[in-house]
C-alpha cells in the first residue's frame, strides 16, 4: 500500500462531485480536471475562451496551493466538447507553457461537467 495525501485548496474550485482536487502519492502529484469555474464565485464562465482561461487559472491555483508551478507538469488530459477548438487551446497551450512541452492528450467528449465546454486535467512531479 502506498501513503496519499488529499489536496484540497481555496485556490481552486471546490470538487463538483464526490471526488479530491487533487492526490499526492510520493513526488507526483495527480490533479483532478479543471473546468472554467471561478473559484470565488462558484460561476462557470460564458465563452469557450474565457472557459478556457479560468481553467488555465485553475491549474495555476492548484499547482500554487502545493508550491509547484507549470514547468512541473509533466503530462495533461484535454476534453473538449468541440474537437474544431483544437487550434485555439495550440495557441492557449503555447503561451501557458514553454518548451519542452509536457505530454498530452486531448479527445471530444460528448458532454462535460456543468455544461463546460473544455475540461483539464494535470500530472505534475516534484
Amino acid at each position: 500500500m502506498y501513503n496519499k495525501t488529499i489536496i484540497s485548496t481555496d485556490l481552486a474550485p471546490a470538487a463538483v462531485g464526490t471526488y479530491s482536487q487533487g492526490v499526492i502519492v510520493g513526488d507526483t502529484y495527480y490533479f483532478s480536471g479543471q473546468i472554467g469555474i471561478d473559484p470565488a464565485t462558484g460561476i462557470l464562465a460564458d465563452s469557450f475562451g474565457a472557459q478556457l482561461r479560468q481553467t488555465l487559472n485553475n491549474i495555476d491555483g492548484l499547482l500554487k496551493s502545493q508550491h509547484l508551478d507549470r514547468s512541473n507538469i509533466i503530462k495533461t488530459t484535454i476534453f473538449l466538447t468541440d474537437l474544431n477548438n483544437f487550434a485555439a487551446v495550440n495557441e492557449a497551450y503555447k503561451a501557458f507553457f514553454k518548451e519542452p512541452y509536457p505530454a498530452r492528450s486531448c479527445v471530444e467528449a460528448s458532454a462535460l461537467p456543468k455544461g463546460a465546454v473544455v475540461e483539464i486535467e494535470v500530472l505534475a512531479a516534484k
